[in-house]
């Protein structure tokens, strides 16, 4: 059978770009190597019967955010999202917390002397984020809101020490900013950080930080039931090698890194585009633990237990020197840890009365080295007894990411580093950085603007490059 088009992959971008062909009445096949869909919105049994973990990603603030997604409906085809009272708290060592809060009034609130400082710096974007977020996730290009842009690109190309260093004098507000920022798995002092960290403080404030109830494999699967409602079809256990294994279609897009993508296309793309490919930067891996509980973390200070996501790390300078190490090959001794406990405000994760944990921290690329004692080490130190609350774990090192998904390259979940070269030009410098030099080939994963995340942009973006070219 021939298709308009074939996408290879199934994970958020690969099924974004099949939906949004589809919606477009082209035909459609996608293609996925694993036995299921999902990609990183994949959700098991990991640790003991009845107990749902997510594989990958947990906690969805630009999901409940983006673009495309709201613009689907998908709460029609099982997905529901699940909203912690608070999006994110950051216990200190000195009995402090540092909580996000859905209003930014009652998060400055909580910041004492540095409220006023907080508010000036997030109240202006929060105001008009729908119009932001159209700009900021996708292609660095002319901007629709260009003054809108400026005042975010002012802030956004700093790094996080210069932003704190700047505004905040008290460790809450600078714990909760190094902790947002953290997430680009960059060293704190680069260019480029300081995005990080205020688009999820933003996104916070504007659509919290939620989960998807039953696990984020719902995300996937409700993508996929979008597919197949608007006629697309989706194939599983179909590892893809080369094109010619392919059916008949005007037009591939690859959810894959450019590894991947080099490795399966590479003789259908030019010598110098590839050379370019084969030069993308991949950035630190993460060690990840699952826990079966049978209570929840016994979190010292309350507020901990009020929200899904909890960033361990202490201060500002204590995350910088912990994000530091895996930049230069090193594992800290006491790392940046980030904690999911979607089972308190989700029941479908685990049996009546016991609960989920989800951690993972940030490690060399490829590294092997098991950081299960350093993260629990870490978690007890704000959560004295949290050893005795383990049924089982389950532990998925860096160097053993890429097996589950090919995506991974060494324990990378953000599809590559977050450098700012290669956040402004992503995975190489093109007007349209979704197309190939051969018209026929797109590239729609991580790897591609706006980068990692679960969003669905990278493959929006992708499909609407196809559609103007080779399908239109």
């Amino acid at each position: 059978m021939d298709f308009d088009a074939v996408v290879v992959g199934a994970g958020p971008n690969g099924l974004s770009a099949a939906v949004t062909l589809a919606r477009a009445g082209r035909s459609v096949l996608v293609v996925e190597a694993a036995d299921r869909i999902g990609g990183g919105t994949r959700t098991d049994e990991l640790t003991l019967p009845g107990f749902r973990h997510d594989v990958c990603s947990a906690i969805h603030p630009l999901a409940v955010a983006s673009p495309f997604f709201r613009s689907l409906d998908l709460q029609r085809v099982g997905l529901e999202w699940v909203q912690p009272p608070l999006p994110l708290t950051h216990p200190l060592a000195s009995g402090d917390v540092a909580v996000l809060e859905r209003s930014v009034a009652a998060t400055a609130a909580r910041l004492g002397r540095d409220g006023p400082a907080y508010t000036n710096l997030v109240q202006p974007l929060v105001a008009r984020m729908e119009a932001l977020l159209a700009d900021v996730l996708r292609p660095m290009r002319i901007p629709s809101h260009p003054v809108l842009m400026a005042r975010f690109g002012a802030l956004a190309l700093r790094s996080c020490r210069a932003i704190v260093d700047g505004r905040f004098a008290g460790a809450q507000a600078r714990a909760l900013f190094a902790g947002c920022g953290a997430h680009s798995t960059v060293p704190l002092e680069r260019l480029g950080t300081a995005a990080f960290a205020l688009v999820l403080l933003l996104a916070g404030h504007a659509f919290g930080w939620p989960c998807a109830r039953g696990g984020s494999q719902a995300i996937g699967d409700a993508l996929a039931a979008i597919v197949r409602n608007l006629g697309g079809q989706i194939t599983v256990s179909t590892a893809v090698r080369s094109l010619p294994e392919l059916p008949a279609h005007r037009a591939l897009l690859l959810d894959l890194t450019p590894r991947q993508a080099v490795a399966i296309a590479g003789d259908e793309l030019p010598a110098a585009y590839r050379d370019r490919l084969e030069r993308f930067r991949y950035g630190p891996g993460v060690f990840k633990i699952d826990w079966a509980l049978h209570a929840p973390i016994p979190w010292r200070h309350q507020e901990c237990r009020r929200s899904a996501t909890v960033h361990v790390g202490d201060t500002f300078e204590a995350i910088a020197a912990a994000e530091v190490d895996p930049w230069q090959g090193r594992v800290a001794e006491r790392p940046f840890v980030l904690v999911a406990q979607p089972s308190l405000f989700d029941e479908t994760r685990a049996p009546s009365g016991r609960h989920t944990g989800w951690a993972y921290c940030h490690v060399p690329n490829g590294s092997s080295i098991d950081m299960t004692e350093r993260i629990e080490r870490q978690i007890e130190r704000f959560a004295p007894g949290f050893r005795d609350c383990i049924l089982a774990r389950h532990v998925i090192p860096a160097s053993a990411q890429e097996a589950h998904d090919a995506n991974l390259v060494g324990g990378d979940n953000n599809g590559g580093a977050n450098t700012l070269a290669q956040v402004l030009a992503r995975p190489v410098l093109r007007w349209d950085p979704y197309a190939t030099p051969n018209p026929r080939i797109f590239l729609c994963s991580s790897s591609t603007p706006p980068g990692g995340g679960v969003h669905g942009m990278c493959g929006y973006g992708a499909a609407r490059s196809a559609l103007r070219g080779v399908l239109r």
